[in-house]
């Protein structure tokens, strides 16, 4: 399904009835990392994901875009659909955005599910980092960034043994356009920092990490979960960065441990 917010077409799906879950996606990937997800709770919830700007099946466009531009497209997607509250997942990048929506939209917010990110902005180093992997984005295209990106993403025990998912991530990353991966690079390093945020959000919180995440590790999960009230945080063994995929059940049982607990 596609719709036009604020003025970009979106792709998105809208599966399922019940509590309303918006996934998020990371870094450089789309919604189609969520299909784990979607599979295992579209009988029970009404489960939205959708390909955030220069992502999937969404509009591309050269422009300087910023985390809260995508906060306020989910949250333009919500109003598309009549939806008043959600909970919000959101993984890595995904994060970054579901600070975002606290931020600026905290009305519309049930719970939220931060996934493999972290509350802290880059330091000077990592923002050199990000313009130098957008150069090569730039310069190179989307394969060299598949390349950089696979081992940060996936667990060395994923990379070694599970070639299909590898190479399903890598068709992910693939499918990105260069602009749509500069565009994410820039909007992350120019992120603000949310440390000072995390004692504020009331909501209902789950943190999720994969064990063996490199790119945010497990310290990074355990800072957020001391400092936000009455957040419950689960660690997935065997995981890396995406967590959701390398460890689809113990990703999901968390999740929906997690969404039984709203309801009582």
């Amino acid at each position: 399904m596609k719709a036009v917010i604020n003025g970009i077409t979106l792709g998105y799906t809208d599966r399922g009835n019940g509590t309303t879950l918006v996934f998020i996606h990371a870094f450089p990937l789309s919604k189609s990392m969520w299909l784990p997800q979607v599979d295992a709770l579209k009988d029970s919830c009404r489960v939205i994901t959708l390909d955030l700007r220069g992502h999937g099946e969404s509009d591309t466009m050269l422009w300087n875009w910023t985390l809260d531009d995508y906060a306020a497209d989910v949250i333009g997607l919500l109003d598309h659909l009549g939806i008043a509250q959600a909970v919000f997942i959101g993984l890595s990048m995904g994060g970054y955005t579901v600070f975002s929506l606290c931020r600026h939209f905290a009305d519309r917010v049930h719970a939220i599910v931060l996934a493999d990110t972290r509350a802290q902005a880059d330091t000077e180093e990592g923002k050199a980092g990000r313009r130098g992997m957008a150069q090569i984005a730039f310069n190179e295209g989307a394969s060299a960034i598949a390349d950089l990106m696979i081992p940060k993403l996936l667990a060395p025990s994923t990379i070694q043994r599970q070639p299909d998912m590898v190479e399903q991530v890598r068709q992910m990353i693939l499918q990105t356009p260069s602009v749509g991966i500069v565009a994410d690079l820039m909007a992350m390093a120019a992120r603000p920092d949310s440390t000072d945020l995390l004692t504020l959000i009331t909501c209902p919180t789950l943190i999720l990490v994969g064990e063996q995440d490199v790119a945010t590790p497990v310290a990074e999960s355990r800072y957020m979960a001391d400092r936000i009230p009455g957040a419950t945080l689960v660690t997935i063994p065997e995981a890396g960065h995406l967590s959701n995929i390398e460890q689809p059940r113990a990703f999901n049982h968390a999740l929906e441990t997690f969404l039984q607990r709203l309801k009582e």
